[in-house]
């Protein structure tokens, strides 16, 4: 019977910084395996890239999270509608290069970081911030189970204030500051 070993691989799923300038990679760049161009062996993927910043921020390292967020906003700039789509490669970012869409990615495909309990109907939003290149957001028909919501996030020095606009259905918006 052959023997399981595991491999010594630094990857992302715990949420190194494997920065590419563009997000999180999935696989070092000095591992052997490295490919930027692999789907699952260097590349970037926006939703999980949202996922550890929400981590980072959840922990008080707001910091690294805006900077993780503003590398997707700025990679997001640079796409189709400025939608991210499901993954992209981890080439390393340099000036006045976009970043290197994967052929076959699903576009779009990502999320903004909004916490969703569709079965309580409520949306959470905690200690929310805006990368220093927004001083506004509008998100318009947010749905949250059978219900939907209009926000406008609006930045005021360092805070950002949450403002709803619309609700159709029964739907609790919680802000924790």
């Amino acid at each position: 019977m052959a023997r399981s070993v595991p491999c010594a691989v630094r990857t992302s799923n715990a949420g190194q910084l494997l920065f590419s300038g563009w997000g999180i990679r999935t696989v070092n760049r000095r591992e052997r395996r490295f490919n930027p161009a692999s789907y699952h062996n260097g590349s970037v993927w926006p939703h999980d890239n949202a996922l550890i910043a929400l981590g980072l921020a959840r922990y008080g390292h707001c910091s690294e999270a805006l900077a993780l967020t503003t590398a997707l906003f700025d990679a997001a700039a640079h796409m189709h509608l400025r939608r991210l789509p499901e993954l992209f490669c981890g080439f390393e970012r340099k000036r006045g290069k976009a970043p290197t869409l994967y052929p076959v990615a699903c576009a779009p495909q990502a999320c903004l970081g909004l916490e969703v309990d569709c079965r309580a109907a409520k949306l959470r939003l905690r200690k929310p911030r805006l990368p220093h290149f927004l001083d506004w957001m509008a998100v318009k028909r947010l749905e949250i189970g059978e219900a939907t919501v209009d926000l406008m996030l609006r930045r005021h020095d360092a805070s950002v204030a949450v403002n709803l606009l619309a609700r159709n259905g029964a739907a609790e918006v919680e802000v924790m500051l």
